[in-house]
């Protein structure tokens, strides 16, 4: 029996016409993402659901899914899928991450020349019946610098366009590479470096903890004097009270938003300033681009249903039935190796390798080094899934070793990740024990044997007494509960190192409190994807 798919929100003719020629039975009911009662009636006796923004899968719906084995989202933004639930319920969800990055990019570009020219006040003055032309006194884009935050996939797309204006282009990126930087023929900067510099900015980062507000009043005060400052990316990225001060002020000369912290933006500090363009997250709103990502969704769905290809997954591998069962507490190792290193790292990184040692060498290695680069990636960049990692990595020109060797220790088999930046290589190993649960067994060279948590503390200092109690004394002052603590260290005196597995987040002032003992060298809150 030919597997069956419902599209419950609007999708190409094109994509759909695509679910039927592959051999895929598909019934297009494009309104039924907004009926939550007929989604829950008829979603039973289907195997896949495309969706767009639309349809929203609860963990209600996912209950009445009995067949439902794969979602399809026909865009990047999953906010509507209950993505534990589907892993729960082994239901495979699916996005189209690259499908609309020169729509965005070019949308960048259009807003920053809106702004530059004051397109959108001229043409309502002009609508008037006005006839303004000495009101309007624009600046070329041609020989300005152009600080673009964020060099990924579609900070990239914006930087080429850009030289191709002849703009100046500075970039900020921590992920960015000098290698990288020179291929791309932008030049790589420190975020201050770029703010004094730059006439236009324009952000293409994810929002996370470390980028929330990156152009806070501080960082505006640090801009030069009439910047003009394009967000094509997240709300949140700026400031927006702050934004609208400075431009009150003079010091920023316009500003062009197509996002906003608070969304559908029926209000903000922004609206009905002069010289500030704003449309309504229209990024993504080609037609080119909502083409390409429906057409990308009804390809890979089919191709699962079909064959068991996964591509783009955000909750699976990709791997086999097979080897799922025996891979699976590798997977989470490697992704646990990759999310201590990315946490731990803050400069470019240069190169991944990896290191495979007896039995897991004999696994299907692209799987685990997927899982690898996405841990280290998710800490800077949370859309990054185990397909999209590696191209993100070659985007950012990080070189991806693996070795594999037989057996060489005391293990039946183990991984050794090890991070190189400019100035240091990080490393660390784990192992999965016979009751299928990884450890950690090795950090900067020093052996533990360390339970992995989904909240953990490192710490580094000098072999001196000490240490315990006051990591203890600390915590328990503080009500933060120890479930497991491993130390380790180099040799009597030298380096030594601590994981602690606590089961809540540790406090900023617990951490503040260990510093300021001076004891430590490093004091690291990590978090773990632990299911």
């Amino acid at each position: 029996m030919a597997p069956k798919v419902l599209v419950s929100d609007k999708l190409s003719e094109t994509a759909v016409q695509i679910f039927r020629d592959r051999g895929v039975d598909v019934d297009y009911l494009p309104d039924l993402g907004k009926d939550k009662d007929k989604l829950l009636e008829l979603i039973g006796q289907y195997d896949g659901l495309a969706i767009r923004s639309a349809t929203k899968v609860t963990e209600k719906v996912l209950e009445k899914a009995a067949s439902l084995k794969v979602i399809g989202r026909a865009g990047i933004g999953v906010d509507n899928v209950d993505i534990p639930a589907a892993s729960k319920k082994g239901v495979i969800v699916m996005n189209t991450p690259f499908g609309n990055s020169v729509t965005t990019a070019e949308h960048a570009i259009a807003m920053m020349f809106a702004v530059a020219r004051q397109l959108p006040e001229a043409s309502e003055s002009t609508h008037a019946g006005k006839w303004e032309k000495n009101r309007f006194m624009g600046v070329e884009l041609f020989n300005k610098t152009l600080g673009v935050i964020g060099a990924g996939n579609i900070g990239g797309i914006v930087c080429d366009r850009a030289l191709g204006l002849h703009m100046k282009v500075v970039a900020y990126d921590p992920f960015l590479s000098e290698e990288r930087a020179k291929q791309m023929g932008v030049t790589k900067v420190e975020l201050d470096e770029l703010l004094a510099r730059a006439d236009f900015i324009t952000l293409h980062v994810p929002l996370t903890d470390k980028t929330r507000n990156v152009l806070s009043k501080e960082n505006l005060a640090k801009t030069k004097k009439g910047v003009r400052i394009i967000n094509c990316a997240r709300g949140g990225l700026v400031d927006e009270a702050a934004l609208a001060e400075a431009l009150k002020s003079g010091h920023v000369a316009g500003a062009a938003f197509d996002v906003f912290e608070k969304e559908p933006a029926t209000e903000s500090p922004l609206f009905h300033l002069p010289n500030v363009v704003v449309t309504p997250h229209l990024g993504a709103s080609t037609s080119e681009a909502q083409e390409n990502v429906a057409i990308q969704v009804a390809e890979q769905m089919s191709d699962y249903l079909l064959t068991g290809a996964v591509q783009n997954a955000l909750n699976m591998p990709s791997v086999t039935a097979e080897e799922a069962a025996v891979m699976g507490p590798w997977l989470q190792l490697a992704q646990h190796l990759g999310a201590f290193a990315g946490q731990m790292t803050e400069e470019p990184v240069k190169a991944i390798n990896i290191l495979y040692d007896g039995n897991v060498s004999h696994m299907n290695l692209d799987a685990l080094n997927c899982g690898a680069i996405a841990g280290i990636m998710k800490a800077t960049n949370p859309d990054v899934n185990m397909v999209s990692a590696p191209v993100v990595a070659r985007e950012r020109g990080i070189q991806i070793s693996t070795t594999r060797q037989e057996k060489g220790g005391v293990f039946d088999g183990y991984m050794k990740l090890t991070v190189v930046t400019e100035r240091r290589e990080r490393s660390i190993a784990g192992t999965v024990f016979s009751d299928g649960k990884p450890r950690f067994i090795q950090i900067k060279g020093i052996n533990i044997d360390a339970e992995i948590g989904a909240h953990m503390l490192y710490t580094t200092n000098e072999d001196v007494p000490g240490i315990i109690g006051t990591l203890g004394q600390t915590m328990g002052e503080n009500g933060v509960n120890i479930a497991n603590f491993t130390l380790g260290r180099s040799s009597r005196g030298k380096d030594a190192i601590a994981l602690l597995y606590v089961d809540d987040p540790i406090p900023q002032p617990v951490i503040d409190k260990l510093m300021a003992t001076g004891l430590f060298q490093q004091v690291k809150p990590l978090v773990f994807d632990v299911a």
